[in-house]
């Protein structure tokens, strides 16, 4: 065998070597895309928590200042039964704030049952963050993995890599699955 017929085997073997390559590139440009969508996706979601939570101590707020509003009238109340000198016009006041004080302490109930209901939806939201970012960190690894491929010409790494990747794909997508 001649040396020149040497140098042309070599090449071949590079080129074939290059060609196998391909799908690692195609594998790697793949996960890029996926750990860009992924990481969107959590971002989105971090942020939809972080507006729920202020939604519901906004409605927390509202209950607080309900159920102080309602302290108060009870409070004056309790003072205008006990005073020993009563007239109509105090009895209608009285009757008045017994009124109030009825349909306050039902929408303190509703306004109770909408802040519980705002914190499971951040609950939800915090589960589903917590999913996309445990996705997008698996991603990443099957990336950094699966470019040891390129460097290392071995394709163990490449499978492992793939493995990660379709680890923090399926974790991914169960964020959509919690309900």
């Amino acid at each position: 065998m001649e040396s020149n017929e040497v140098g042309e085997l070599h090449e071949q073997h590079e080129r074939a070597r290059e060609g196998s390559l391909r799908s690692v590139s195609f594998t790697m440009s793949l996960l890029a895309v996926l750990v860009a969508i992924v990481t969107v996706l959590g971002h989105r979601t971090h942020t939809e928590a972080v507006l729920q939570q202020a939604r519901a101590s906004d409605e927390w707020n509202l209950y607080q200042a309900k159920k102080i509003r309602s302290y108060d009238t009870q409070l004056t109340v309790d003072l205008l039964n006990s005073r020993p000198v009563r007239d109509a016009a105090s009895s209608k006041v009285v009757a008045g704030y017994t009124a109030h004080l009825a349909k306050w302490n039902q929408e303190l109930n509703e306004e109770q049952v909408k802040a519980k209901d705002l914190e499971a939806e951040v609950r939800k939201s915090e589960r589903h963050a917590t999913r996309f970012d445990l996705g997008e960190a698996l991603l990443e690894i099957g990336l950094v993995i699966t470019s040891i491929t390129l460097l290392t010409r071995q394709r163990p790494y490449w499978y492992l890599g793939l493995a990660f990747g379709a680890a923090g794909f399926g974790i991914a997508v169960w964020a959509f699955l919690i309900r």
